[in-house]
């Protein structure tokens, strides 16, 4: 992504209200791919008193047609925050925050362009993946400008329906914890079978980000890459069986486990 890709912003400015883990890693990406400091105002009291030191206009009046103003504070923090707020048409409104919905947001701002987006944790670390969606004003410059924004932490995915933001959420918002988990799991089995805590950890940390680094830089199925490390009868095969079992295996547990996220996430958007 080179600086090009942020003219329109570096021209018109940025607002970030809220930099935090979240807003923080965005911002830190944005910056290192060409995004002026100085064209940024961070709303947040909390935030890094170094970010002024790069030029970033801290806590000051926002212009007052910004290119875009994005939303990274927590979801239960937002009834305080939108009213403080005022944008126009020509302003793209970009959220991050989980829960609140399109209609939320066009009560707020009616005549705004209004795009969620929905990262996970990985965003930290440029590793991000984020799904969008926009309502009816959110045009394709708007949808255009929410993707280079956030494909600067990750890749971006677009859907179809808002309705499909819970089901993101329950799969890859939520995702990151479940795959922690895994390693925990993976390195308590490996102490219960004798190896010291450390290399537990180690070996089952490597493993996990060692597939997932291989199954996304092959084009190959999960399901062919399964089979190719899967010698009939061998070790593999022994643990497959306990882990494919169709009642008890993993397939109905993270069905489960998904359906259980994606209720919550309906739940938490009335």
């Amino acid at each position: 992504m080179t600086g090009k890709d942020f003219s329109t912003i570096n021209s018109r400015g940025l607002v970030l209200v809220g930099c935090g883990r979240m807003g923080g890693a965005m911002l830190k990406s944005w910056l290192a791919r060409g995004l002026d400091a100085t064209a940024v105002t961070v709303i947040d009291p909390h935030a890094p008193a170094a970010l002024a030191d790069q030029g970033v206009r801290l806590n000051q009046t926002p212009p007052a047609r910004p290119a875009v103003l994005v939303l990274a504070v927590k979801p239960q923090m937002m009834g305080d925050v939108l009213p403080t707020l005022e944008i126009g048409p020509d302003t793209v409104l970009l959220s991050v925050a989980a829960g609140v919905t399109l209609a939320g947001y066009a009560r707020a701002f009616p005549d705004a362009r209004i795009v969620r987006a929905m990262p996970n944790t990985p965003a930290a670390i440029g590793r991000g993946i984020s799904a969008l969606i926009g309502n009816d004003r959110a045009d394709a410059e708007a949808l255009a400008l929410a993707e280079t924004l956030m494909s600067a932490v990750g890749e971006v995915v677009r859907l179809q329906d808002e309705g499909q933001i819970d089901a993101v959420t329950g799969v890859s918002g939520s995702g990151p914890a479940y795959v922690f988990h895994l390693i925990e799991a993976l390195a308590e089995a490996a102490r219960a079978e004798g190896l010291a805590d450390d290399v537990a950890l180690q070996l089952a940390r490597a493993t996990v980000a060692g597939a997932g680094a291989l199954a996304m830089e092959d084009d190959t199925p999960p399901a062919a890459l399964r089979e190719a490390v899967t010698s009939p009868n061998g070790t593999t095969a022994a643990g497959l069986a306990v882990l494919m079992d169709p009642q008890t295996g993993l397939r109905p547990l993270i069905a489960r486990t998904v359906r259980a996220a994606t209720e919550r996430s309906r739940e938490l958007g009335k």
